[in-house]
């Protein structure tokens, strides 16, 4: 490993030690920013051969959808709401979820003047602590019903009938199907699966991968997304290893990996990365979700 990448790993795993995620906490009952836990991207980044300095060979965001957010009006009566807020992949931070789901709560008995108000308050507090602008947007309970559940786009290859006996995840196994030439398409698998890096548990996530270049093997694609299912990792460090390992592989001149996590803690995180010229997908919330 390089010393810049065994560096910024170590950096990690100490701030790791210091994060909420795997901790006994309590909830709060007031308002408060420092609840919100930063973690350097460099680490896992430079795991996969990015160093912290040079140029990211994506584009992408981290879209969060927030499903328990709440808090007391100006005469104290709570309101609720759903977020959504996204966090740009250039960002030097993500944001450790069990964090963001404690600076939440932490509206829940605190007087806001209303629903803007609170809505730029986390972007603000998002944004200072990603080290870059957060897009926050709040859906109030009259707009409940405009919200619809659907699939991404793409062919499944989920039925394929293949043999699998390897649970971590390696570029060796994607592979090019010569017999197809060039194409352009969307494929689509309901089977990813990594753990947590801190507590082991399980993520459970929808993968899209749409392309164009040499056709990718459809069976090796299938392997390969279940090769995470013993693997240890943030969800938006599973889509950059993706993303990477298929860009390597594969040489497609245009590629996007999306990942729809399902929810924990009353939070989802749906990670996309794009080559030049794609543009952030749609936040369709899956029935998985």
């Amino acid at each position: 490993m390089p010393s810049h990448a065994f560096a910024a790993t170590l950096t990690m795993t100490l701030d790791l030690q210091h994060a909420p995620l795997g901790q006994t906490v309590g909830y709060p009952s007031q308002y408060d920013p420092a609840l919100l836990f930063p973690i350097a991207r460099a680490g896992a980044r430079g795991e996969l051969g990015l160093p912290a300095e040079a140029p990211l060979p994506f584009a992408g965001v981290d879209i969060w959808n927030a499903y328990e957010v709440s808090w007391l009006n100006a005469r104290g009566k709570p309101e609720v709401a759903l977020a959504r807020c996204v966090v740009p992949a250039e960002s030097p931070n993500l944001i450790e979820s069990k964090s963001f789901k404690l600076y939440l709560n932490s509206y829940n008995q605190t007087r806001m003047a209303d629903a803007d108000t609170v809505r730029a308050r986390i972007a603000a507090d998002l944004s200072a602590a990603a080290g870059a602008p957060v897009a926050v947007a709040l859906i109030l309970p009259a707009a409940y019903g405009e919200l619809a559940l659907g699939e991404p786009e793409g062919e499944c290859v989920d039925g394929l009938d293949v043999e699998i006996d390897q649970y971590e995840p390696s570029a060796e196994l994607l592979a090019v199907d010569g017999t197809r030439g060039v194409v352009r398409e969307t494929l689509l698998s309901r089977l990813l699966k990594s753990n947590c890096p801190v507590t082991g548990q399980p993520d459970w996530a929808t993968v899209q991968v749409s392309y164009e270049g040499p056709a990718i093997d459809r069976e090796s694609l299938l392997r390969y997304v279940v090769g995470f299912r013993q693997h240890s990792g943030f969800h938006e460090q599973c889509v950059e290893r993706m993303f990477l390992d298929i860009l390597a592989r594969c040489q497609p001149t245009s590629l996007s990996v999306y990942a729809r996590y399902t929810r924990r803690g009353g939070l989802d995180i749906n990670p996309w990365r794009g080559t030049a010229g794609h543009l952030p997908p749609a936040d369709l919330r899956t029935p998985q979700q």
